[in-house]
């Protein structure tokens, strides 16, 4: 299974269309094992774009601190699952895929209004 997260600086960005970059996490959920990472940097944010872009490289979930309701949408229709109200004081962006792994990510508000 593959997990997508968006990505700025080294932390989390709190809203997906704003980051610099996405961390992809291949994952065994059954082992809550990080079998392998890598990173993309997409082209600049157009409304539509990046469900599309990572539902075609194969991501399934994507953890977000905010997004708008629409996004969602898209993600759901490209079979990519979205969390939403993760936080970058969860730790890194590893440090969050395995506490989502182990069912301990904790979650707030959407950090996104639109």
């Amino acid at each position: 299974m593959k997990i997508a997260l968006p990505i700025a600086g080294d932390q989390l960005c709190m809203h997906f269309g704003h980051c610099e970059r996405f961390d992809f996490f291949d994952v065994n959920p059954e082992t809550k094992e990080i079998l392998k990472k890598e990173s993309f940097t997409p082209p600049p944010h157009e409304p539509g774009l990046y469900p599309r872009l990572l539902g075609e490289k194969g991501a399934k979930i994507i953890i977000a601190g905010g997004m708008g309701p629409r996004a969602q949408e898209l993600f759901n229709q490209n079979g990519v699952n979205v969390v939403i109200g993760a936080n970058s004081a969860s730790g890194s962006p590893e440090d969050i895929v395995r506490l989502f792994l182990a069912g301990n990510l904790e979650t707030g508000d959407n950090a996104c209004d639109h």
